[in-house]
């Protein structure tokens, strides 16, 4: 069973992430399908455990090598289930790395299970229940964006609310091409585009540096 399990993430091999982190993830599956039951976690085409494992939780892992280490925070902006913040967080934690996560989720039932899972699995962590665009002056190290808002949307945010942060990583779908060249006419981006590990038609950017272009009349 042991070497079922680390099989089964053996795509992530190449990242450098534990054997411990493996077992943590099965918990996390375990606690997403127990709580699916009551509440939409994640949607129910995807809560097969293989579906959890390929989709969300490995999906989220890979962009551990985009994270920057030497900060004392990382921010996901929206992270529904937490994906990808509590997968970030228990890599963190198998690291011995003494990084907080901030995870941002309006939904109270949502929240109440991020708080449940980072007390079992002693992650650092802390949960806002709150409207990110509510919030200013943040600071973080690395912001993550997974299936939350338009990237333009996102963008402005990152530029009109944060003061301080070292990086962006984008999740970018099958249609992420043509979102990706659209943002290109109204931003200056300097950035590193990685192909995703779980589905040939998206990738992953990772923006160092975001800029306005400003329109001539």
């Amino acid at each position: 069973m042991e070497q079922e399990i680390l099989n089964s993430y053996s795509i992530l091999n190449s990242l450098n992430v534990s054997r411990e982190t493996f077992f943590d993830f099965e918990i996390f599956i375990s606690m997403i399908k127990e709580k699916n039951k009551e509440i939409n976690i994640i949607s129910q085409e995807t809560s097969k455990k293989e579906v959890i494992r390929e989709r969300h939780i490995i999906d989220s892992a890979q962009i551990i090598d985009f994270i920057d280490l030497n900060s004392n925070s990382t921010t996901d902006l929206g992270t529904g289930g937490g994906m990808p913040g509590i997968i970030i967080a228990i890599i963190l934690k198998n690291m011995k790395k003494n990084m907080k996560v901030n995870l941002y989720e309006k939904s109270h039932h949502k929240s109440a299970f991020l708080r449940e899972v980072s007390r079992k699995l002693k992650l650092k962590t802390e949960i806002f229940q709150e409207n990110i665009f509510d919030q200013k002056k943040l600071e973080t190290g690395t912001i993550m964006s997974r299936a939350f808002k338009p990237m333009p949307v996102v963008l402005d945010l990152v530029c009109e609310n944060f003061t301080s942060y070292k990086n962006l990583i984008f999740f970018m779908g099958k249609n992420g091409k043509k979102v990706f060249e659209n943002s290109l006419n109204d931003w200056d981006l300097e950035y590193i585009e990685k192909k995703s590990l779980t589905n040939e038609d998206s990738f992953l950017l990772n923006i160092k540096k975001i800029k306005k272009k400003i329109k001539k009349n």
